[in-house]
C-alpha cells in the first residue's frame, strides 16, 4: 500500500494538485447538494471521494491503486479509498469519506489548528533533539513539525497500522526520515525525547471509532493519558505540546482541571489557554453531550524543569 500511495501523492504533485478537507458535517452537506455528482476533476476524486470514470486517472497510477487495493468498484464506475489534502503547500494521504471504518485515517481543521499552535509555539521559543508524535495518524503533526525544527530523530506511534503506512508515504513524499512504533503506550517506545506533540481524539463516541473516541469523561481521557505517557518521555527542559478539544460543561474545563492534576508537585509548568472557544457544534446533539455547553480546541504546553 505504501508504495501505491507514494506513486499517486508524486503524480498528483506534478498535477499542481490542491484540496482543503473540511468536516465531515461540511462534506456531507455539499454531497447532499448533488447526490448523483460524478466526479468531473481530480479534486472530485481524491478530495470530495466522488465516483468517476477511469479515464480521468493515469493508467499506470490506477493501476497502483487497484493492486493495493485502494480503488473500489461503485456500480459501472469506480471509487477512491483514499483522500489527498494539502496543508502548508504539502500533500497528505488519509481516508476516504466517509470515515466510518475502524482503522480509517483522518484528517481536517483539526490538522490545521494543531500544527498552526505547534508552529506558533516553535517559531517563539525554538527546540532541537529528538521529536516524537504520539498517535501520529497520517503523520501530518510529525512532518511538518520536522521542518521546522530539523530534529535529530523523528518517531511516530499508533494503535492503527493503517495510519502508520499512510504516515510513511507522506513522510517519503516530503522527503522526512520517520520511525514508525505500533504502540498504544509512548513509554514504550525508546529513548527520550526534547519534543513530543499529540493530537488525541477527543470524542466520547458511540461506535468507539479509533480516530474519534477519546474514552471517558467526555472524551479527555486519551489526552490525560497520553499526558502521563508524554511526561514520562522528556528530558530535561523538554516541551510536550497537547492540542485536543474540551466539552466545557456549566462553565468548567474538566480537562484543564485534569491536566493541572497531573502536573501538580511535580517539576513541571503548565500554559493552557482555548484556541477556539466552539467546534464541532453537531456534537451537542448526542445524548451523551445533553450537560455539554460548547467544545472548545485547547493548546497546553507543558513544560520539564
Amino acid at each position: 500500500m505504501q508504495r501505491a500511495l507514494v506513486v499517486l501523492l508524486r503524480w498528483l504533485k506534478g498535477q499542481n494538485y490542491r484540496f482543503t478537507t473540511v468536516t465531515p458535517e461540511t462534506h456531507a452537506r455539499l454531497l447532499a447538494r448533488q447526490p448523483n455528482a460524478i466526479a468531473k476533476d481530480l479534486r472530485d476524486v481524491f478530495g470530495w471521494s466522488l465516483t468517476f470514470e477511469p479515464a480521468l486517472i493515469d493508467s499506470r497510477v490506477l493501476a497502483e491503486l487497484q493492486s493495493a487495493d485502494l480503488i473500489e468498484p461503485n456500480g459501472a464506475r469506480l471509487r477512491s479509498r483514499v483522500r489527498i489534502s494539502t496543508l502548508r503547500d504539502r500533500l497528505f494521504a488519509h481516508s476516504a469519506y466517509p470515515t466510518n471504518s475502524d482503522d480509517a485515517v483522518f484528517f481536517g481543521p483539526d490538522s490545521h489548528r494543531f500544527i498552526d499552535f505547534v508552529a506558533a509555539d516553535l517559531e517563539r521559543d525554538p527546540v532541537r533533539g529528538a521529536l516524537l508524535d504520539i498517535g501520529a495518524g497520517s503523520g501530518v503533526g510529525a512532518i511538518l513539525t520536522a521542518g521546522l525544527m530539523r530534529p535529530q530523530r523523528v518517531v511516530l506511534t499508533d494503535v492503527n497500522l493503517t495510519a502508520l503506512t499512510f504516515a510513511r508515504a507522506n513522510a517519503e513524499l516530503a522527503g522526512v526520515e520517520i520511525e514508525g512504533v505500533h504502540t498504544g503506550d509512548a513509554r514504550t517506545v525508546g529513548g527520550d525525547f526534547d519534543l513530543i506533540i499529540a493530537n488525541p481524539p477527543f470524542i466520547e463516541d458511540a461506535d468507539r471509532l479509533t480516530y474519534r473516541h477519546g474514552g471517558g469523561q467526555l472524551g479527555a481521557q486519551a489526552a490525560l493519558d497520553w499526558t502521563s505517557q508524554a511526561l514520562d518521555k522528556l528530558v530535561r527542559s523538554g516541551r510536550f505540546l497537547l492540542y485536543s478539544g474540551s466539552a466545557i460543561v456549566g462553565g468548567h474545563d474538566a480537562l484543564k482541571a485534569g491536566l493541572e492534576a497531573i502536573v501538580a508537585g511535580r517539576p513541571f509548568t503548565l500554559a493552557y489557554r482555548e484556541l477556539d472557544p466552539d467546534i464541532f457544534g453537531e456534537q451537542l446533539s448526542e445524548p451523551t453531550y445533553a450537560g455539554v455547553e460548547r467544545i472548545a480546541a485547547i493548546g497546553a504546553r507543558i513544560d520539564r524543569l
